[in-house]
C-alpha cells in the first residue's frame, strides 16, 4: 500500500460551487464556500495553503503556486442533494433515482399506519425547523404523549420526544417501526430519533440523537476493507450513514469541535487504517439554518484546528478533505444545495501541488481509498498513482 494510514474527513455540507444541473433542484446561484467569503470574509490560511484557494476563484481566499496538498472538485454524480446520497456515492454506490422528500409532510396512509403500529397519535408531519418545531408543540407533546414527527429539506422521517414523556428505549422503537413501514416508494434516507429536555419556553435536543439508515448494498468500500482485514474506525455520524457496516469501531460526537478531538485521539491510538469523519455543524448547525456568521466561523474554527492534526500525522499517512453535497447559508433556502465538493490530499509523503481537476463522482475518492488498500470498488477512478 502508499499509505498505512488514510484519515478521510468530510466537511459536511461545504460545497463549492452549483452544479450544471442547479436549476432542476432549485439551487441556481448557490456557492455555499464562495458566498460565504463574499458576504461574510473568511480567514482560512491553512487550508489555502494546502490548496483550497486553487479549486477556484473565491474572494479572500489566496491561491499559492504551490500549495502543500493535492487539489480538486468532485461531481455528485448520483441525483439528489443529501447525507445518503453523499456518502452512499463516496463508498461506491451511485443512485438511479432520489430518495423521496415529503415538503408537504407524509402521506395519511403512512400516518395511519404509523399511529396504529405506535399506540399513539402524532403533532406535527409537516417540514420544519427541529429546534423550531419542539419550541412550537414541545408543550403539547408533554401534555398528550404524542411523539412530534417531522421532516426537512432532506429524505427524512424525524421523530421528536422529550425524555421524561417517552423514554429512550421508546423513541428508538418508534423509530423502528417507521423504518419498517418507510418501504417502497416511500423509502426515505433515514429515520431519525430526536429527543430533547427541558421546559417549555426552553427545550433543547440532547445528544441522544440515532439514525436509523437505508441498509446500503453490498460490495460498498466499507464491505471491501473488512474482507481485506482493514481497521475502520469511524467520528460522528458515519456510523449511523452505514449501519456500522465494516467499521471496526466508532464514537459519536457532540459537536464539530468534539469530532476534531476525537479526530486526534483516534490519530494518536490507531497505527493503521481507514480514520473516516463526518464533522456535521456547518451542515446541521449552520446550513440548515442560514447562519453564515457560524458557518464562516465553524470554517474558521477548523482552519485553526489543522495544525494540530498535521503536526499528529506519520510519514505514512493519507488525509483526504471533502464533502458531500452543499447548503449555502446565503441563499433564502435553507435545503441542501447541488453543489460541486472541494477534493484536498495531503500528508508527510503526498505529491504537492497536483491539480485533480473536475472528478465526475464522489467514487474516485472510494476508488482511491480502495486501491491503497488493495482492493477496488465498483465505481470511481483512483487518484492514488498521481498524490503518492
Amino acid at each position: 500500500m502508499a499509505f498505512k494510514r488514510v484519515i478521510w474527513i468530510v466537511l459536511d455540507s461545504v460545497g463549492v460551487g452549483e452544479m450544471p444541473d442547479a436549476a432542476a433542484y432549485g439551487d441556481v446561484g448557490s456557492d455555499t464556500l464562495g458566498n460565504i467569503a463574499r458576504q461574510r470574509g473568511l480567514e482560512l490560511p491553512n487550508l489555502c495553503a494546502l490548496g483550497l484557494g486553487n479549486l477556484k476563484p473565491i474572494p479572500q481566499l489566496p491561491k499559492p503556486e504551490a500549495p502543500a496538498g493535492s487539489y480538486g472538485r468532485c461531481t455528485l454524480a448520483s441525483p439528489g442533494k443529501d447525507t445518503t446520497t453523499g456518502h452512499w456515492e463516496m463508498v461506491g454506490v451511485h443512485l438511479e433515482k432520489p430518495f423521496p422528500l415529503y415538503p408537504n409532510g407524509f402521506p395519511p396512509e403512512i400516518v395511519r399506519a404509523f399511529e396504529d403500529r405506535i399506540g399513539r397519535s402524532v403533532l406535527g408531519n409537516k417540514a420544519a425547523s427541529g429546534t423550531e418545531i419542539i419550541q412550537e408543540l414541545g408543550e403539547q407533546h408533554m401534555e398528550s404523549g404524542s411523539p412530534i414527527v417531522y421532516t426537512s429539506a432532506d429524505s427524512v422521517f424525524q421523530i421528536a420526544a422529550h425524555e421524561d414523556v417517552i423514554p429512550l428505549w421508546e423513541l428508538y422503537r418508534m423509530c423502528e417501526v417507521a423504518r419498517e413501514i418507510l418501504s417502497g416508494p416511500h423509502e426515505v434516507g433515514r429515520v431519525i430519533a430526536r429527543p430533547f429536555e427541558g421546559e417549555p419556553g426552553a427545550f433543547k435536543r440532547t445528544t441522544n440523537r440515532h439514525d436509523y439508515a437505508v441498509p446500503p448494498p453490498r460490495g460498498i468500500l466499507l464491505d471491501k476493507l473488512e474482507q481485506q482485514g482493514v481497521q475502520v474506525f469511524s467520528v460522528g455520524k458515519i456510523f449511523d450513514v452505514f449501519l456500522g457496516r465494516g467499521i471496526t469501531d466508532h464514537v459519536l460526537t457532540k459537536s464539530n469541535a468534539d469530532g476534531m478531538a476525537k479526530t486526534l485521539d483516534a490519530v494518536n491510538e490507531f497505527d493503521g487504517g481507514l480514520i473516516f469523519v463526518n464533522l456535521v455543524d456547518f451542515d446541521q448547525q449552520y446550513g440548515h439554518r442560514n447562519d453564515v456568521e457560524g458557518y464562516g466561523a465553524a470554517l474558521e474554527e477548523f482552519d485553526r484546528w489543522l495544525p494540530s492534526l498535521r503536526a499528529a500525522l506519520r510519514p505514512d499517512d493519507l488525509v483526504i478533505l471533502t464533502a458531500d453535497h452543499g447548503c449555502d447559508p446565503t441563499t433564502p433556502s435553507t435545503d441542501h444545495s447541488r453543489e460541486y465538493t472541494p477534493l484536498i490530499a495531503f500528508g508527510p509523503h503526498v505529491r504537492a501541488a497536483v491539480d485533480l481537476g473536475l472528478r465526475a463522482t464522489l467514487s474516485d475518492i472510494g476508488q482511491t481509498v480502495a486501491e491503497n488498500f488493495g482492493t477496488s470498488i465498483s465505481k470511481g477512478i483512483s487518484f492514488l498513482h498521481d498524490i503518492s
